[in-house]
């Protein structure tokens, strides 16, 4: 499956209907930048400030955000910019200096990771460590083979774009990469594990028959570009076996899933009983500022150390550790994955009430404060990506962020900061009800 043309995203030909300081602002972005930055909505926003939940445009209206994962803890966290600003007023070198705040933090981030993956690599952003992983996997097993997800993304840098076919079709992948379908909810009549796992084992049976070896089964494991999928706990065991059987290594992309958004666990792994090879960590990890990494089991890990050289100017450095370290304080301080898991329940039960009035609203996915909702044709249940597109307009001039995603651009994603309460998730839905409501009137 390709990924279709971004639908949510600005079209220049409208330009005229835009405030004219809007539009000015395009215009000189569009002369520095150039096409390959593309800005959300119909109506783009000008944002100049955020704090928690909310982002204020340059006229002072706010907006709730439910979509923003990056500013997990919520927008300019004083207790994260504290750290961050301290730190640089301090000292900010690379990781070939002795540091002790490098050491406290992977100390301190480990012991929220299974016992054997006691090893940590810091990168600046989750494709250097998707890229990294990569590199480590096809050491450690001497295979090039990789498997993911049918519409997959894990990063734009030359290798892990190859693996990550929401790109489209101007992205190719790489030959050493093989799709498997995503996971889906087969309504009882199969098992989501055994089907995933049996069609792991094709892809391998496949690399194998092209004189390939296996290195590696990734995926992020709540299915993010590939529409959101959480499934029951436990279905991507059997996977991760088959690829250890055929000597490959199983890597979990925790770069959106991690950090306690799922609302269970603090690893989207955990809730399926398993010990990734690999955890790749990325988006969240400093609110903003940037710092991602590898989590690494030391046979692993250690074999790649012998064998090649890893340096990063800016990973690891002291202000990235005191951001990350920050995230964490704040995490458990406010309790913000048991939030995630109280609002997610109240944010799903509520979308599904919404569901059932409106037939255009299909199925409710996910876990925590991470979901996905379909947008289909009430006539036959069919993808309407247009619809979605509309949907997440209306939210947009009703000052509410959304987007949408999956391999029609037909599912609305859902992941606001993890301080969004049950108030701030009836915002959302009261507004969606709204939307909905003027959408469907007007077509009718």
């Amino acid at each position: 499956m390709t990924a279709p043309v971004m639908i949510n995203a600005y079209d220049p030909s409208s330009a005229g209907n835009l405030d004219p300081a809007v539009s000015e602002l395009i215009a000189r972005r569009e002369r520095v930048l150039g096409q390959p930055y593309r800005l959300f909505y119909e109506e783009p926003v000008h944002f100049v400030r955020g704090a928690g939940v909310w982002l204020y445009d340059a006229a002072g209206n706010k907006y709730l955000d439910s979509y923003n994962n990056v500013p997990s803890v919520g927008h300019c966290h004083p207790r994260v910019v504290e750290a961050v600003a301290r730190q640089a007023s301090q000292l900010n070198v690379h990781t070939r200096y002795l540091d002790e705040g490098i050491v406290l933090y992977a100390e301190r981030l480990l012991q929220m990771f299974p016992h054997d993956s006691s090893r940590l690599m810091l990168t600046c952003t989750g494709s250097e460590a998707n890229d990294l992983a990569l590199r480590i996997a096809r050491t450690h097993t001497a295979g090039t083979g990789i498997i993911v997800t049918a519409n997959a993304y894990h990063g734009i840098t030359s290798a892990v774009a190859q693996i990550s076919p929401s790109l489209g079709l101007h992205v190719p992948l790489g030959y050493d990469v093989r799709t498997v379908p995503a996971p889906k909810d087969y309504g009882g009549a199969r098992d989501p594990g055994e089907v995933f796992m049996r069609d792991v084992e094709h892809a391998i049976a496949d690399l194998r028959r092209h004189g390939i070896r296996p290195a590696a089964l990734i995926v992020d494991t709540i299915f993010s570009s590939d529409g959101v999928f959480a499934g029951s706990p436990g279905f991507l065991a059997p996977a991760a076996e088959a690829i250890r059987a055929a000597g490959g290594l199983f890597i979990a992309d925790e770069v959106q899933a991690g950090f306690g958004r799922l609302g269970t666990h603090m690893w989207g792994f955990m809730r399926h009983g398993i010990s990734p090879d690999l955890v790749t960590l990325g988006k969240p990890m400093g609110n903003g500022y940037p710092i991602a990494g590898v989590a690494a089991r030391p046979a692993v890990l250690d074999e790649f150390a012998a064998k090649a050289r890893y340096f990063n100017t800016f990973a690891g450095s002291p202000v990235a550790c005191a951001a990350g370290m920050a995230v964490l304080d704040v995490i458990e301080d406010e309790q913000l994955m048991e939030n995630a898991h109280t609002v997610g329940l109240h944010l799903k039960e509520g979308f599904e009430a919404l569901s059932k009035r409106y037939p255009e609203l299909g199925s409710v996915r996910g876990q925590g404060l991470f979901l996905g909702v379909d947008l289909v044709s009430a006539d036959d249940l069919s993808p309407a990506p247009q619809l979605a597109a509309r949907l997440v307009n209306e939210l947009r001039r009703r000052r509410i962020l959304i987007s949408a995603s999956g391999p029609h651009g037909h599912v609305l994603k859902i992941r606001p900061p993890l301080p969004f309460t049950t108030e701030h998730a009836d915002m959302l839905l009261a507004a969606t009800d709204e939307a909905m409501k003027a959408l469907t009137t007007s077509v009718g």
